[in-house]
């Protein structure tokens, strides 16, 4: 018994001895274990404050050098202000001398005008006045000379004057001028044909205007219907469309879109050929088709009545005849006669006024210049460079002011002259208005000690802005303010 507790505590002693040796052991690796984390955490941590170091000194670098850099510009605008101050200090030196330098130039022409005066025996006024007097002398016998050269020359052109004045007997020259309407009126055969036109809820009416692009106005006057449009190829085509549908008798949206295609063709035919007969009758040489075209759309234009193709022709026939008194080259007068109102044929669809597109159409189907001068100057706009652009101005004057040439009447005719004249009288300082070229033109007569020349600018101005807004006229109007100082003495 006793040697079973002497082995067990032997076994007890051994099995402490070996806890406590691994105990020593693990305390041991602990310690190692921990020192080696310490150490590897130092380590990291001096890398990071290497790092951050590393950084902050090229950022304290970076910062010297952009404090070296603003220093150096400092110091560079420094120099410059500097320099500007020396700079404005000698020009304020050398303004001061200048100033000086003239004063005393001042007191030395001074002395030198009363030394001349003392050495002439006369005055500056008195040396003025005759140095003005002999330049006078001078220019009187300069002037004589250049009048009597001046009657010379009109002497040699007295054959040319001569002509000009036979041109006038052309005023006489009147063609007929058909007068359209600016609607058209298409007959019905009864009353029942407007029901059949508009149709089941206004369908075919509306196909209609639709396809053609215009307006057709259904009223109570009977067996009537009235076609409207500003565009008068539409209108032609809708008229001769409907015509067409009334004899057909079938009225339906697809047999009207298939109608109105067809008289669409036939009214280009229609142009082509209106065109074709105008430059035949006029014995032109060969004109551009596609040209020759819009002129024939001329044919279905009217202005106030007066037929546009119509009165081209007759511009055409005035031009030549004048072109031939004054042994000018008659062709290429009435080629710029008849062409004078191309732009006609396309301002109701065009932007700009008739005068700038004529213009662009001639240019485009290469007109000579001599042509596109009488387009652009017939109405004044541009100077006229040419005479056969002041025989067509002359013209074209003669056909559409002549008494029955346009559907205006001498009743409104006259109130509208009278009207364009009241308005200039009222404008304070005005003497006398007179309206010219049948009312293309007002000439305003102002009063010169009232008036100067600066206020006549802006009363022609206020002028044309009133006319513009109070008045409704055709074409355009040119304004003439006329202002004449005279300086009249009697020698008794």
């Amino acid at each position: 018994m006793k040697n079973k507790s002497n082995s067990a505590k032997k076994t007890a002693d051994s099995i402490l001895r070996e806890a406590k040796i691994n105990a020593e052991r693990i305390k041991k690796n602990a310690e190692i274990d921990a020192k080696q984390a310490a150490f590897e955490a130092r380590q990291q941590a001096e890398n990071d404050i290497r790092s951050r170091k590393g950084e902050i000194i090229a950022q304290e670098q970076k910062l010297a050098a952009r404090e070296q850099t603003i220093d150096q510009r400092d110091n560079a605008l420094l120099q410059k202000e500097n320099a500007l101050d020396a700079k404005k200090e000698q020009l304020e030196n050398r303004l001061a001398s200048v100033e000086k330098k003239e004063a005393t130039l001042d007191q030395k022409i001074d002395q030198i005008i009363v030394e001349l005066e003392k050495v002439a025996g006369m005055s500056t006024k008195e040396a003025h006045d005759e140095i003005m007097a002999r330049v006078e002398s001078k220019m009187s016998m300069e002037i004589a000379s250049y009048i009597k050269n001046a009657e010379d020359e009109a002497r040699d052109t007295a054959e040319q004057k001569s002509r000009d004045l036979l041109a006038l007997a052309c005023a006489k020259y009147a063609q007929e001028v058909t007068t359209e309407r600016t609607v058209s009126v298409v007959a019905l055969p009864n009353d029942e044909m407007k029901g059949r036109i508009i149709g089941r809820e206004g369908r075919n009416i509306h196909a209609l205007e639709t396809a053609l692009g215009v307006d057709l106005v259904v009223d109570d006057t009977p067996e009537v219907i009235t076609v409207s449009c500003f565009n008068p190829i539409r209108r032609e085509v809708a008229r001769r469309t409907l015509e067409y549908l009334i004899r057909d008798g079938r009225i339906q949206p697809g047999r009207i879109e298939e109608v109105a295609a067809k008289c669409q063709k036939e009214v280009e035919e229609s142009c082509q050929k209106y065109g074709e007969d105008a430059v035949f009758k006029l014995g032109l040489p060969r004109i551009n088709r596609e040209l020759v075209q819009i002129l024939g759309r001329l044919h279905f234009r009217t202005s106030y009545g007066q037929n546009v193709l119509d009165h081209s022709m007759e511009v055409a026939y005035l031009s030549g005849i004048m072109a031939a008194e004054l042994g000018l080259d008659q062709q290429l007068a009435k080629r710029a006669g008849l062409l004078h109102d191309i732009g006609k044929a396309v301002d109701f669809e065009t932007e700009g006024s008739h005068v700038e597109l004529g213009s662009k159409l001639a240019k485009k189907y290469g007109e000579p210049d001599v042509v596109l001068n009488a387009i652009e100057s017939h109405h004044g706009d541009v100077e006229a460079k040419y005479v056969i652009s002041h025989l067509v101005m002359a013209a074209d004057t003669l056909s559409a002011a002549r008494p029955g040439a346009r559907s205006e009447t001498l009743e409104t005719y006259i109130k509208r002259i009278e009207q364009l004249e009241t308005l200039a009288k009222s404008f304070d300082g005005v003497s006398q208005a007179f309206a010219m070229q049948s009312g293309r033109e007002i000439r305003v007569m102002v009063i010169p000690e009232k008036v100067s020349d600066a206020e006549a600018v802006l009363m022609s101005q206020s002028l044309r802005d009133r006319i513009q807004s109070e008045l409704t006229y055709p074409g355009q109007i040119k304004i003439s303010i006329i202002r004449e100082y005279r300086a009249v003495e009697t020698a008794k």
